[in-house]
């Protein structure tokens, strides 16, 4: 078999591949390599290619990894080449070891794209594709638990399922706060549950601290809590760690006109977006980020390969991320701001359009969601409306076009 170049090489930047032993792992992904996520969008056939090499160098080691507890016997070839090769992302994603069966490669250019929209410092970044938003928001929280072991976490009442659920398996006291009428997180209201808690520990003069999840895009509304604002409110508990939930908005926040305070450069302590919602990466999963000097140890290290001395193993499935490293190069982000702008104009038609359907839309500023008086039974199910009590919305994702739109409303019409 015929060696592809290891795209982790600087000095001359080759096509992106992998080799059969890897010598070397740059943990800051440079600029100049064949991977990088620029500014513009790539030509998709310039990446095919090297990408189908990979699948093919992957595929090739199927009978050579007895090894892993992994039963690759099924044919499932009528779903492309990918499903017959091993993507493996051991350990952490910038570990040295041996291991050749994985996209880390990929998944660190994934990582440095997503580290610069949240203006964050790549090289002062730590992160990795993760299986679902929910993991991201996990490992923040436990990023933010092993910071400040007694504090509680504080989140609004229009915050994902997903924060009770992180918070209950790791233990941690979870305070709900109240939000604004555009559906944002009371700073005012946190500012007084931080104080209370402080006054009611064990050590009232330093303060247990906060844990404040902010949520960048809610559910129901589409708002985004204000990272600035709500870091500045929770300080009278003590230290502070905040983990911006941006699974919803994230994406869109970094390029909406009124340009929400939702990042790194906001006071985001660890982030976590998702990877499939606004752009089509075809199965879930997400991206999470935190300051690399909140990592204390490596939280992903490998005993499958003899060259590291850690002692966790954890596999990590690389198909995803190879998947979001071909969506953002065919968008660059040049693309991407192109298409949330898009998508926000649909939006904007969205209220239009309904407002002259008669169904009193509403809409936070620079959101894709739009509310809407919750029509017949009939047209819910048609349409797959997402209802709450008398109130349904729709997303303006990239899926939702003016045309569909406009059929909607000729439905709501309907006597």
């Amino acid at each position: 078999m015929t060696s592809v170049p290891d795209p982790t090489r600087v000095n001359k930047p080759p096509a992106p591949g992998i080799l059969e032993c890897r010598t070397t792992w740059t943990p800051v992904y440079p600029a100049e390599t064949a991977l990088h996520i620029g500014e513009l969008p790539s030509d998709p056939l310039d990446d095919t290619v090297p990408v189908l090499a990979l699948i093919a160098a992957l595929r090739a080691k199927t009978p050579r990894i007895p090894g892993f507890a992994s039963n690759r016997a099924f044919d499932s070839t009528d779903l492309g080449p990918a499903p017959g090769a091993l993507f493996n992302n051991l350990a952490d994603p910038t570990s040295n070891d041996a291991n050749t069966i994985d996209t880390r490669a990929y998944e660190q250019a994934v990582v440095h794209f997503i580290a610069q929209t949240a203006q964050a410092r790549p090289e002062d970044t730590f992160g990795y594709v993760t299986p679902s938003d929910s993991e991201g928001l996990l490992f923040g929280l436990a990023t933010a638990h092993r910071r400040l072991p007694h504090a509680a976490v504080y989140a609004s009442d229009q915050a994902h399922d997903s924060v009770a659920t992180a918070a209950d398996l790791l233990g941690m006291g979870l305070v709900t706060i109240p939000t604004t009428r555009d559906g944002a997180m009371d700073p005012r209201a946190l500012e007084t549950a931080a104080l209370m808690h402080r006054r009611t520990g064990p050590q009232p003069r330093r303060g247990p601290g906060a844990i404040v999840v902010a949520t960048i895009g809610t559910a129901l509304h589409g708002a985004y809590d204000d990272v600035t604002e709500l870091r500045q409110s929770a300080a009278t508990a003590g230290g502070v760690h905040v983990h911006a939930d941006a699974a919803c908005g994230g994406l869109i926040a970094a390029h909406a006109p009124s340009a929400p305070r939702w990042n790194f450069a906001h006071g985001a302590d660890s982030l976590s977006t998702s990877g499939h919602q606004i752009f089509d990466a075809l199965i879930p999963c997400g991206v999470v980020l935190t300051r690399r000097h909140h990592v204390t140890a490596p939280l992903l290290a490998s005993t499958y390969a003899q060259t590291t001395s850690q002692k966790h193993g954890h596999s990590r499935g690389g198909l995803a991320a190879l998947l979001l490293w071909c969506v953002l190069r065919r968008l660059g982000h040049a693309g991407l701001r192109a298409h949330v702008l898009g998508c926000l104009a649909t939006a904007q038609y969205a209220v239009e359009q309904l407002t002259l359907a008669g169904v009193h839309p509403t809409r936070t500023t620079d959101s894709l969601t739009v509310g809407f008086d919750r029509p017949a039974e009939w047209i819910t199910r048609k349409w797959h409306l997402v209802c709450e009590g008398s109130l349904a919305r729709l997303v303006t994702a990239g899926h939702v076009t003016r045309t569909s739109i406009d059929a909607l409303c000729r439905d709501l019409r309907t006597p």
